[in-house]
């Protein structure tokens, strides 16, 4: 579809005083974080009021260390909830994490036992009401790597590349490369990599494209390759992490101007994809 996706931006104003900025820019689309609250549906309306696509919607991701425990039923229904009420805002992609907590590598078999079956509810879920689901790389890559071996056949479960996870927590593992055939969807951005020897929170920054260390020809290489046709969505930040400075011009913007300078990025990197020079 290669339309140009933005998510909401953390640190800017109110989303629903984000959108006609957006739209105004030239943005095609937008997604936004499912919070379970009334709020959600309000926003998935406002986005079609204002001409938006809702491209996708990102599930909640703070208790997914507990979908690979014996107490994963509350956090497994959170998630069915999470997508009947986004196939009931006319929207078909949830974009998920497989584990959270940096702690986490791989599971263990008894983890394997429970996670299987927790994302298996959730992902038959996902086939009743006709909603994709795009597991996102994080940290905890041999997590993400169970789920997608596991239910590869499955035809609501697909992958969400985020450019700056695969620098900063999954040490640049060619996932886009590794997971060709199921990837469906984008989060890109950019950060300067791991800043130690060990991956860490404060390094995925969300920086636009081109602001970081990301190599972009060869990302925009591995998506060629991998024969993507989805569009390009960004999921990118206004603020920083604290103690740190990489944010500081883009705070010295108004929205307006951050929303058009993310989408001339947004368009470099299409023209870099269809054949022209950056």
């Amino acid at each position: 579809m290669y339309r140009n996706i933005i998510s909401t931006v953390k640190g800017g104003p109110a989303s629903e005083e984000q959108l006609p900025v957006l739209r105004q820019a030239g943005w095609d689309g937008i997604f936004f974080p499912w919070a379970g609250t009334e709020r959600d549906g309000a926003l998935a309306a406002a986005v079609v009021r204002q001409g938006l696509a809702l491209q996708s919607v990102h599930a909640p991701y703070d208790g997914a260390e507990k979908l690979w425990t014996e107490d994963g039923a509350a956090e497994t229904e959170r998630l069915i909830r999470c997508i009947r009420e986004v196939a009931s805002y006319g929207c078909g992609l949830v974009v998920m994490h497989a584990i959270v907590g940096m702690q986490h590598i791989a599971p263990t078999e008894r983890e394997r036992a429970y996670g299987f079956e927790n994302f298996s509810a959730v992902y038959e879920a996902a086939r009743e009401a006709g909603v994709i689901v795009a597991m996102e790389n994080t940290e905890g890559e041999g997590y993400l790597d169970a789920l997608l071996t596991h239910f590869a056949a499955h035809p609501n479960v697909r992958f969400c590349i985020d450019t700056g996870h695969e620098m900063c927590y999954d040490r640049c593992h060619d996932l886009i490369g590794r997971y060709a055939p199921l990837l469906y969807c984008t989060h890109l951005n950019d950060n300067l990599g791991m800043s130690g020897d060990t991956i860490a929170w404060e390094d995925d920054l969300h920086l636009l494209p081109f602001d970081g260390a990301a190599d972009w020809g060869k990302i925009v290489s591995r998506l060629k390759a991998a024969g993507y046709r989805g569009d390009f969505t960004y999921e990118v930040k206004l603020e920083g992490r604290e103690g740190r400075h990489e944010h500081d011009g883009y705070r010295a913007l108004s929205f307006a101007e951050y929303a058009a300078l993310a989408l001339a990025r947004a368009q470099r990197i299409r023209t870099m994809f269809f054949g022209g020079e950056a």
